[in-house]
């Protein structure tokens, strides 16, 4: 595609979902995107559309995705009796944040309202004995910063400030005194800042708008809460471990005490053995049961071009299903939340034969919550937490080839992959070989929904330190490799070339999260309040 053309197709991502649209309103006949059409030299009429694809069956969550928030308002003890009926007003207002921080589906505590230093301090042993991932500070009215200063210092839970004014502006002919304090709530924001900065800790992020009908300010707050499922889930996770990383990628060792000490997870290491015993006791109605979702999830083509690739074969769909029978327990039996993973076996052994066909079953658990990285990459596999508890995939991914025509870089991989995220109904074949590793068996194949991307790798600096290199791109629909593998058509600005060189230069390892939609900066707000180093690719100085 001439790179005009290509700059108008993702300028209008819209007039791309209007088509697709028409198109299956005219019998089915969807565009599969528009990088079909046009694709070839300049002149040269475009080929059929392709059949749209066909919609995935959703797997549903099983670990729900929660968060433990606290809400309390501040204001200034002076102006309760100076002013009648002020301060029920400023505990309505306050009532009014919780409901909005309630409608996002998370456990709320309201911890009500302080107006001097006092209460502050008394306050504090509250909120640390609630085990809190986050805080709301509604700034009701002008408060002194006495009511902030002990808090700040000594939460070690991220703190917002939100500042909803009730009234988009005063009726000024009309305004008075009282009507200024009930609006008054960006007043002691510079002030709870100041003071955050004088003890040594990062200035609070801050919401500010109005209290209804601002639809930028509910995102925020929505955006704030699903940060908080996040680190809900990342200083209690469970990650599992078996074998090692493979010989010899550098770039992915780490070491697990580092991990609880930035994230607060632990790692769990277990034995392959672990999961071969349970293999052996799946029974012939758990792997029969497990079958039929396997074939209800995806499709079976025949094979393309790749003579590594076969239509799945009875004894291939057989082993994937004793497998995710045996996983599925694993995973219960050692309270997992996470998985990371390589192992090889001895040749022609059933250690082999059941390490070398996780795929499927990791791809099932993936997507019901559950984040499983191959290669023994525990790194990637935190970043495919952050994705999922985000509630945008995070499937695991690396760079595969560029197409220089049409100014793009396929992104995928081999291994496990999220399901819910694919782009139509995902598809498993029988491959007679893994590329670069042993055995052989079932893999999974698909491309991610069109539309805008976000991918995060999670690499080590010099110091032993992590880093988050994020970045976003848009998955434009078109022909994939028919390998078994997934990939998706990757565009990145200001081009391909320019991009690619300046993720290498920050030092990423060579995998990551791929997930939907554009939240990067929702990435890099976790990383800054985990105090770890983040960086979005192509912002400005990065």
């Amino acid at each position: 595609m001439h790179a005009r053309r290509r700059k108008f197709a993702l300028a209008r991502p819209g007039r791309r979902r209007f088509l697709a649209a028409l198109g299956a309103a005219a019998g089915g006949l969807a565009v599969a995107g528009l990088a079909g059409l046009g694709s070839g030299p300049a002149g040269e009429r475009p080929g059929p559309i392709p059949p749209a694809p066909q919609p995935a069956p959703r797997i549903p969550r099983r670990k729900k995705r929660t968060a433990n928030v606290g809400v309390f308002g501040v204001g200034h003890h002076t102006y309760w009796k100076q002013f009648d009926g002020l301060l029920d007003e400023m505990h309505q207002k306050l009532a009014a944040l919780v409901g909005k921080v309630k409608a996002q589906d998370v456990s709320v505590t309201n911890f009500g309202l302080i107006d001097n230093a006092q209460g502050a301090y008394a306050l504090l042993p509250r909120l640390k004995a609630a085990d809190l991932d986050l805080v709301f500070c509604d700034m009701v009215t002008y408060a002194t910063s006495s009511t902030f200063g002990v808090l700040v210092r000594d939460l070690d839970v991220p703190i917002v400030l939100v500042a909803l004014q009730p009234m988009k502006a005063m009726d000024y002919a009309k305004a008075t005194t009282r009507m200024q304090l009930a609006n008054d709530d960006f007043c002691s924001v510079p002030e709870f800042t100041g003071v955050a900065l004088r003890m040594g800790k990062h200035a609070p992020p801050v919401i500010l708008g109005t209290l209804y009908d601002d639809p930028a300010a509910e995102a925020e707050i929505a955006e704030w809460c699903n940060i908080a499922k996040v680190l809900h889930d990342l200083r209690r996770a469970r990650i599992g471990h078996f074998g090692h990383v493979l010989e010899s990628m550098l770039d992915m060792h780490s070491d697990p005490t580092a991990f609880t000490a930035a994230f607060g997870c632990h790692v769990v290491q277990t034995e392959a053995d672990d999961l071969v015993r349970l293999y052996r006791k799946a029974a012939p109605a758990e792997i029969e049961a497990k079958k039929a979702q396997i074939l209800q999830v995806f499709d079976t083509p025949d094979p393309g071009a790749d003579p590594v690739t076969r239509k799945l074969t009875p004894e291939h769909l057989h082993l994937s299903a004793r497998v995710a029978v045996a996983l599925d327990k694993f995973v219960e039996e050692k309270q997992l939340d996470t998985l990371a993973y390589y192992y090889e076996g001895e040749e022609e052994s059933v250690t082999r034969e059941v390490v070398t066909n996780l795929i499927v079953g990791n791809s099932l658990l993936t997507a019901a919550g559950f984040p499983m990285c191959g290669e023994s990459d525990l790194k990637t596999c935190v970043a495919m937490l952050i994705e999922d508890r985000l509630d945008i995939g995070g499937s695991f991914a690396e760079f595969h080839p560029l197409d220089f025509k049409e100014g793009f870089v396929l992104v995928g991989h081999d291994g496990p992959h999220h399901l819910n995220i694919a782009d139509g109904k995902p598809l498993i074949r029988s491959l007679l070989k893994y590329h670069g590793k042993p055995g052989q068996g079932a893999s999974v194949e698909f491309k991610i929904k069109e539309g805008p991307i976000t991918m995060l790798s999670i690499g080590l600096t010099a110091q032993g330190k992590f880093k988050f290199v994020i970045a976003e791109g848009e998955s434009v629909r078109g022909p994939i490799p028919a390998t078994g593998n997934t990939n998706t058509r990757g565009f990145f600005q200001p081009d391909v070339r320019t991009f690619l060189r300046r993720w290498v230069a920050e030092g990423p390892t060579h995998h990551f999260a791929l997930g939907i939609g554009h939240h990067a900066q929702s990435i890099k707000k976790i990383a800054d309040v985990l105090g770890i180093e983040g960086v979005i690719v192509g912002q400005k100085g990065a």
